[in-house]
């Protein structure tokens, strides 16, 4: 029979074992509810191939927005802090029509001089959010709504062009469209929901001949859910993309995780981020 003391140390030995079991429990859920979707981190890329007039740009993607939390006005207030040339957001604004009013709220705490561009995402398709109302939302706060458009942005001593195409899963992404009139010897960026039609675009664009320094794209929330870096799971339009760069021959693709989540309010493996490009 053990001795009182041999006894004792077993059970401290097995409280620890249990203590450390369900702290380490603990931990997993505090990151994947609370730090990785709330405490965003925010990323730095220079890919201006040495340019003295370097565009300075922030990319958000799938704020999938419906109340104004303490991470938002964090995000916002660092925005307003680095000073972009333009702001992104590619799509997945809003799930639903009636949270509007929430994404206006969002964008009205970012300095209304800062340029912004936006397009549409496949949850904004499903939520019946109209691109009228996201257009009048991004229009009213210094944007510009496009669906298979383009515009110009002058910044400094350059100009370059912004294209956005339609979402890939439930609209009509048109790039050829989207492309018309365009000044070929300007650089191009591109806004581009899914990341799925990038493939699309490489293969359109060798006919058209745009300087494309960069996609942007979105809606893989990085997996959302990942484990030893893999995800388990991405949506229908993702393709072979999850998260990060993709460069090939033709372009260069960053594949942002995103902002907000849906159907599951968690995050494991697949911070939150926001990223900073300078072209």
């Amino acid at each position: 029979m053990d001795s009182p003391r041999i006894k004792k140390s077993r059970i401290s030995r097995r409280r620890f074992l249990t203590k450390l079991f369900l702290g380490s429990i603990g931990l997993v859920f505090l990151d994947a509810f609370w730090f990785e979707r709330y405490i965003i981190a925010w990323k730095e890329f220079d890919i201006s191939d040495g340019s003295e007039d370097k565009i300075k740009t922030i990319h958000l993607s799938d704020l999938h927005i419906n109340s104004i939390k303490s991470f938002h006005k964090d995000l916002a207030e660092r925005i307003n802090k680095e000073r972009p040339d333009a702001l992104f957001v590619t799509g997945d604004s809003v799930n639903r029509m009636s949270w509007i009013p929430v994404l206006d709220a969002f964008l009205a705490m970012i300095d209304y001089d800062i340029p912004k561009f936006a397009i549409m995402g496949n949850v904004d398709y499903k939520g019946r959010v109209t691109s009228d109302a996201l257009r009048k939302t991004y229009e009213k706060h210094n944007g510009k709504f496009l669906i298979n458009q383009n515009q110009i942005l002058n910044v400094k001593e350059r100009t370059v062009n912004i294209v956005g195409v339609d979402d890939y899963v439930c609209g009509y992404p048109d790039f050829s469209k989207a492309s018309s009139d365009l000044n070929l010897s300007l650089d191009t960026i591109v806004l581009n929901h899914c990341p799925a039609y990038r493939d699309e675009i490489d293969t359109m664009n060798a006919k058209l001949g745009q300087k494309i320094k960069l996609i942007l794209s979105g809606h893989t929330h990085g997996g959302q859910i990942t484990f030893f870096g893999k995800a388990i799971y991405t949506p229908y339009g993702s393709g072979n993309y999850v998260k990060g760069w993709y460069k090939n021959e033709h372009s260069q693709l960053y594949v942002s995780k995103g902002i907000g989540t849906r159907a599951l309010p968690l995050r494991f493996g697949s911070r939150a981020e926001a990223i900073i490009f300078y072209i």
